[in-house]
């Protein structure tokens, strides 16, 4: 049983190493379900996802600065990505569910399916943050509760526009932290979770740029690809 069960890990985390790099490489914004994103200037606030991109850039800068962490350096760097993933993942309910409230027809139902989705996410990576002993955040941070005060300030043709080209950067951003996170994590059900959210965040961007497109707005271009992590077996 004791090597069975060495067996079934070894195989979990082989596959999230192999499935990571596919997954990133697919997403692309002039792909997906209903049309491409447009590559011209965005309407709302560049620097929207500041929150999201300081976090990213912060656990980047904390792995170059340690190298190839080891066990236990990682297992830190594992429990940093949990709280930042499930802070993000609390604004995307949030910010989705006004959504639902003060949006489009249209943005509505995009809204309302990435409410439901990032609900049952935020809830398997509760499992996952329990597991490792991490605290969850109650509230949003300070720059998401200023976005969903922006948010609630627009209404029509400018809340929709703010909010898909918020949520689509918000998008791109955490799809690359996961794919880093994939590449590195010591814990296999970590490992096998991040694996299952790009999926679901994939199938989001493709309805985000479905949505745009039905109502005529103009997100910005795909952010240039995070350099590929090292692999678990480059760091031994």
């Amino acid at each position: 049983m004791m090597n069975r069960n060495r067996i079934c890990t070894a195989v979990l985390g082989a596959a999230a190493l192999l499935l990571a790099p596919a997954l990133l490489a697919q997403v692309d914004p002039n792909a997906g379900a209903g049309g491409g994103m447009g590559t011209g200037p965005a309407a709302g606030t560049p620097g929207a996802t500041g929150s999201t991109n300081a976090q990213t850039a912060q656990s980047g800068s904390m792995r170059d600065s340690m190298g190839a962490p080891g066990e236990v350096g990682q297992q830190l760097l594992d429990k940093q990505f949990v709280r930042t993933a499930a802070e993000d993942g609390l604004a995307d309910v949030k910010l989705g569910t006004l959504a639902t409230q003060k949006g489009g027809p249209e943005v509505k139902t995009l809204a309302q399916t990435l409410v439901d989705d990032h609900t049952a996410m935020n809830k398997d990576m509760a499992a996952v943050a329990d597991s490792l002993g991490v605290m969850l955040p109650k509230k949003l941070n300070k720059d998401e509760q200023a976005e969903y005060d922006k948010l609630n300030g627009l209404s029509g043709k400018d809340f929709d526009t703010e909010y898909l080209t918020y949520i689509v950067k918000a998008h791109w951003t955490k799809l690359h932290a996961f794919y880093m996170e994939a590449s590195v994590a010591a814990d296999p059900g970590l490992q096998s979770e991040v694996v299952k959210s790009m999926m679901t965040m994939h199938q989001h961007l493709g309805l985000i740029a479905k949505t745009a497109t039905a109502e005529g707005i103009t997100l910005p271009p795909r952010p240039p690809r995070p350099t590929a992590p090292p692999t678990t077996a480059a760091k031994k």
